[in-house]
């Protein structure tokens, strides 16, 4: 199941499906309906993810829900893109708190998110082709976005289980954290969210997924000088700069 909680302008959602927070189609729907209640939710400005219990993020897919099913096989892996692609194209920002094991289905989940922050004993890995299967859930086209095509390459096509310091380094993560941490270090950087424009945010990450989408720059340039005159017809540009210039925190209003 999908547990989630609201806690001032972040939203805290939990992987819980024990023992291993696996994901099934009805977890994915659930998600995926979950975060369109928080896009529609303006005072959302941020949302953490992470897994139930101390020893996973989350193994990935159920396995048994799909087995030898041609079927049942194609309407997970749809519910699987459906899930990860709202939570990559979420409005607001999503921080990923890798507090374990983070492999298949669970480690595309954190790939999916923005930013992915790992407790030091994290094991991180897509085994897929170790069962006869790929990784489908955004991850053949995630991973090298983030760490490149030869460590992408290294870690599905031979298997390699990265723990937490590798991660770091490879950037695939871009904070370690203790073990028991990453919650805490995920919800810090959520309130910094909170203290910037919301819909000036909402614009830099479309433009950055442009650039990833291998949008011309070109035609991303322009779209970045009108995305900033954009910012001019709502009340937070106004409201953050007076609130500058007269030396207090913004209020925003996200409307």
């Amino acid at each position: 199941m999908i547990r989630h909680e609201l806690r001032g302008h972040t939203a805290f959602i939990t992987i819980d499906n024990p023992p291993a927070n696996t994901w099934t189609p009805d977890s994915l729907r659930a998600l995926e309906a979950l975060l369109a209640e928080l896009n529609a939710d303006r005072s959302v400005y941020a949302a953490v993810l992470t897994g139930a219990g101390e020893k996973f993020f989350s193994a990935g897919a159920d396995l048994k829900s799909f087995a030898g099913d041609k079927v049942l096989a194609r309407h997970f892996i749809a519910r699987f893109g459906a899930a990860f692609e709202a939570l990559m194209n979420a409005r607001f920002v999503t921080i990923a708190a890798i507090n374990g094991y983070a492999m298949g289905g669970g480690l595309e989940c954190s790939l999916s998110c923005d930013i992915r922050i790992a407790e030091e004993h994290a094991q991180m890995a897509l085994p897929e082709p170790a069962v006869g299967l790929l990784p489908a859930g955004c991850g053949t086209q995630m991973l090298p976005w983030l760490v490149g095509e030869g460590w992408a390459k290294r870690i599905i096509l031979t298997n390699e289980r990265v723990d937490a310091p590798t991660a770091l380094r490879i950037g695939l993560v871009q904070e370690m954290v203790d073990k028991g941490k990453g919650l805490e270090a995920a919800a810090a950087l959520a309130e910094r969210v909170a203290t910037l424009s919301p819909r000036a945010i909402e614009y830099c990450k479309g433009l950055i997924h442009n650039a990833r989408n291998g949008i011309p720059r070109r035609a991303g340039l322009s779209l970045e000088r009108e995305r900033f005159m954009d910012l001019f017809d709502h009340v937070d540009q106004a409201e953050g700069v007076n609130a500058f210039l007269e030396k207090r925190k913004p209020e925003w209003k996200n409307s």
